[in-house]
């Protein structure tokens, strides 16, 4: 296991708790922030909950409304059909190790350098720790790393235009809404966590940040015109000393398989944060992987179906939320176009939980 975030440390416990012996290379440590909207679907309760991972006995906060609104400040609400939780990674990703090293998975802090595939099996070699042989390799490392360089995986090879930021501040806000507040080249998601913070968290276009001297006049210049947003920030106490900021975030079509190895969670695809359900995402590829890779291991499928049932589950379950991703994402990048469908959406108010199902999915089962 190449990755040690939520797909990779739910894959490693799934796949440990079925007898399959388990490596995890991750080159972090935990607990650690990272940039994320935070929010999550109930989809993936009965999952975790089979992983030992109570979110709840977290303070998972548990969300059950959706808010959006427009560069101008029009404002839509609507109840999420699913519902939802807020948990921060640092308390997340924190659990699923704990509880991966509990269950005997082998956790190990390195970075990987290449991996290579020859004679049915792959090497895998490491900065610190020199080389590790393996049968199955899956791929949960993020969404960018000098790995996918090494694949020369076809998305690494374009230039992403886009800048996320995370912020955790103290405020008010009320802990069962998720909001996405849109402002000119961006938009920011905002809802409560464990320990009753608030995460912001926003991606916007790299080239109109850096027209500004630094985070503060962009997000007083630009995000505080949309009101909503200006007055979470301006009514609220930053917990971090520091925004938390990551660039090159790409959405291009990522292949869910690469040199033979499993890709899961933001290595196989990542959706717009507009639709606000990547951690699912990542969550459910972990257990789809996980069930075919205990299919190879029976014997009932060869290496060749496995990557194939893989590709082709990965697609059913997520192309066609990504690609609503895409089209949701494109409609906010235009300002007219982003007022005129709120107007509509405010009278066709059926019309947003449809939406909203499309990049959702449902309860996950366990097998």
């Amino acid at each position: 296991m190449i990755g040690g975030g939520l797909a990779g440390l739910s894959a490693a416990i799934h796949l440990h708790k079925k007898g399959i012996s388990v490596g995890l290379i991750e080159k972090n440590d935990y607990p650690k922030h990272k940039v994320c909207g935070e929010y999550i679907s109930n989809e993936v309760l009965p999952y975790l909950n089979y992983l030992g991972v109570d979110v709840f006995s977290l303070g998972a906060k548990k969300i059950t409304k959706f808010q959006v609104s427009s560069v101008k400040s029009k404002l839509l609400t609507a109840d999420l059909p699913l519902g939802g939780f807020g948990i921060s990674r640092y308390s997340l990703d924190e659990a699923l190790f704990l509880e991966a090293k509990a269950v005997g998975v082998q956790v190990i802090q390195d970075t990987v350098m290449e991996v290579r595939f020859s004679d049915d099996k792959f090497m895998i070699e490491t900065k610190d720790n020199g080389s590790y042989v393996a049968k199955i390799t899956i791929g949960a490392y993020g969404k960018r790393t000098n790995l996918d360089v090494k694949l020369n995986r076809d998305f690494i090879k374009n230039k992403s235009p886009y800048l996320a930021v995370k912020i955790h501040v103290k405020g008010d806000f009320p802990e069962d809404v998720v909001a996405l507040h849109n402002f000119e080249g961006g938009y920011c998601g905002v809802s409560k966590v464990e320990d009753n913070s608030i995460n912001l968290c926003y991606i916007t276009n790299l080239e109109a940040f850096k027209k500004f001297k630094d985070i503060d006049e962009f997000q007083q210049q630009v995000m505080f015109k949309n009101t909503h947003l200006k007055s979470i920030f301006e009514n609220s106490i930053p917990v971090f000393d520091a925004p938390l900021s990551i660039s090159q975030i790409s959405f291009d079509r990522k292949s869910p398989v690469e040199a033979h190895m499993l890709m899961c969670g933001d290595s196989a695809g990542m959706i717009h944060p507009l639709c606000g359900n990547g951690m699912s995402m990542a969550i459910r590829s972990a257990q789809i992987a996980s069930e075919l890779v205990l299919d190879y291991f029976e014997n009932a499928i060869s290496r060749s179906n496995l990557e194939i049932a893989y590709a082709k589950a990965w697609n059913q379950h997520f192309k066609n939320r990504l690609k609503v991703g895409h089209i949701v994402a494109k409609v906010f990048d235009h300002q007219n176009l982003s007022e005129t469908a709120l107007s509509a959406l405010k009278k066709m108010p059926f019309l947003m939980p449809f939406i909203i199902k499309q990049t959702h999915g449902k309860p996950m089962q366990i097998r």
